[in-house]
Order: C-alpha cells, then sequence, then structure tokens
C-alpha cells in the first residue's frame, strides 16, 4: 500500500480541485461530482489561482505564483485554506484508489521552460530550472504535460539491478500525461497510468511515467501500454525520442533506455510507482539521509 502525509487531494474532470480527505485504500471509490471554482487575480508583483471544490471537508487550497514567469523569482507555491504553504511533493497524496493516481504539471505541453518542483527549498516550490544562474530551456517545445508524482522518490543510493544498475537520480518520479488538453503549471489531475520508460541520464535512472489524465476523451479506451499503441499511434516512440534527444543541441550526447529501449507494461509501471513510493516513505521519515532535499 502507497504509503500517504497530511492533505488529500483530488482533481475534477476540467481544473485542478483540493479535497482534503483520508487515504482511499485500493478498489475504493470516490464521487467525482466536485463543483469547481476558477478564479485569477494579479498584479505586477504577484499572481494568484485559487482552485476551490465542495467535498465532504469543503476545504479551499490555492496556488499563488510569486515573482513574475521566466525570472530567476518566479516560485509557485501551494497554500491551505489557512494560508499556510504545503508542500506539492510531500503533502499531496499519491494514490486516491482503484488505480488513481496524483499528478502534478510542472511543464504544460507546447512549451519549452524548464520547470520544476525546486527540492531543495522549503515548501518545494515550482520554479524555472537554471544552470550558471541562467533559466533553463528546451531546444524545443515538448509535446505533452509534463510533471511529477508526489510522495515519490528515486533513491540516488539505491542500484536497479534491472535497469543496468543504475542509481536513481534524486527526483520524484516524473509523469508525461499525454492527453490531448493544454493544462496549467501547478494544477493536479487524476490520472492513470499506462506505461513507464527507463531512462538513463548520465548514468542516472529517471523514470518517465505514461498516462492519461481520466478526465481526456479517450481516457476510457486506454488501459495499458498496448492502447497507446492503438489510440496513440507513434506516442511511445516519439517519447522515447524527444527524451532520448533533447539534449543534442546542447553538445551532449543522447540519453539511454534501459529494458531494452520498450516501453513497459501499466504493470510495471505501477511496481515503479510502488517502490519510489516506499523510498520516499523512508526518507520522510529520516531512514535515508535527506542531504540538501528539503522535507518541510
Amino acid at each position: 500500500m502507497a504509503a500517504t502525509r497530511a492533505i488529500a487531494l483530488s482533481s475534477n474532470s476540467t481544473y485542478s480541485s483540493f479535497i482534503t480527505k483520508p487515504f482511499l485504500p485500493p478498489r475504493t471509490t470516490f464521487s467525482n461530482n466536485n463543483n469547481l471554482q476558477l478564479s485569477y487575480s494579479s498584479s505586477s508583483k504577484t499572481r494568484t489561482k485559487s482552485y476551490t471544490c465542495r467535498a465532504i471537508y469543503n476545504p479551499q487550497l490555492f496556488v499563488k505564483e510569486e515573482g513574475q514567469p521566466q525570472t530567476l523569482d518566479y516560485r509557485v507555491f501551494f497554500h491551505d485554506q489557512s494560508g499556510k504553504k504545503v508542500s506539492p511533493w510531500h503533502d499531496i497524496p499519491l494514490q486516491l484508489g482503484d488505480g488513481v493516481f496524483n499528478f502534478i504539471v510542472e511543464i504544460p505541453k507546447e512549451s519549452s521552460a524548464k520547470m520544476e518542483v525546486a527540492t531543495d527549498e522549503p515548501f518545494t516550490p515550482i520554479k524555472q530550472d537554471t544552470k550558471k544562474g541562467k533559466l533553463r530551456f528546451y531546444p524545443y517545445n515538448i509535446h505533452w504535460n509534463y510533471g511529477l508524482l508526489p510522495q515519490t522518490w528515486e533513491d540516488p543510493s539505491s542500484a536497479n539491478s534491472e535497469v543496468d544498475g543504475a542509481f536513481g537520480d534524486n527526483d520524484p518520479v516524473d509523469v508525461v500525461e499525454i492527453g490531448e488538453s493544454r493544462r496549467k503549471i501547478g494544477e493536479v489531475l487524476k490520472i492513470k497510468p499506462l506505461a513507464a520508460l527507463a531512462m538513463i541520464d548520465e548514468g542516472e535512472l529517471d523514470w518517465k511515467i505514461v498516462a492519461i489524465s481520466l478526465d481526456d476523451p479517450k481516457a476510457s479506451l486506454v488501459n495499458d501500454v498496448g492502447d497507446v499503441e492503438k489510440h496513440f499511434p507513434g506516442t511511445l516512440t516519439a517519447i522515447r525520442n524527444w527524451f532520448r534527444d533533447y539534449k543534442i543541441p546542447d553538445g551532449k550526447p543522447a540519453n539511454k533506455f534501459g529494458l531494452g529501449n520498450q516501453a513497459t507494461d501499466k504493470d510495471y509501471a505501477l511496481k515503479v510507482i510502488t517502490e519510489t513510493n516506499e523510498s520516499w516513505n523512508k526518507l520522510i521519515k529520516r531512514s535515508i539521509p535527506a542531504g540538501e532535499l528539503s522535507l518541510a
């Protein structure tokens, strides 16, 4: 069973919504008829997006942008209804039950700013990655929504014997969401995993879970890796090739993939999620040294 902590968060069929409720064990179902309102307010310094829903405990949480996009100071923080900051990595539960998981969008499809959860900052806000003090951009747009599975961690002290003995990359597990809609930074979607790709980036294992949001029109048609090939032909190859080649324009070698360069089936993807959630649980209990990682 996946470990969980603190705040439970869910999403409805259009935008992210936040509900405080206990962890739901496998095969438990829950209501999907949350009433959601999305509002924006902005100023020259700060923009706030509030996602509100009515659920069991009728809470209100919101995502707050601080600073301007594409600046070094830009951050996207998550807050509870009292205004307290919470961590999207640690405080949003991984599993919602019945094979459904939370997915946090870091990079919307058809964009190139390399956004990521700041794992070494308090409350792990989303920020734009930097290199040598400069903002990082992919050399071309990513064609899928990209982000992380909360409450997962790829342990850099653990070698994976099934993937060339590669060690984890010290980050949450990445998700490539293949649905048709372009999402927003900080949205939290209900997804179902379909496959996994074992990317090896400069010797580190960097899993890519291929998934689809439950509100996508084709979501009911795809339940495993074979369905992706049938209803999204060429997508798995395109994902692998995109992540293989995106560093080449910067003069770096192509990334490699384990497991025969092939996407795994859903069961294997679920195995990856379970194992990395167990690693996160050890990290949050301080059974494994956190180093510079923020556990707040």
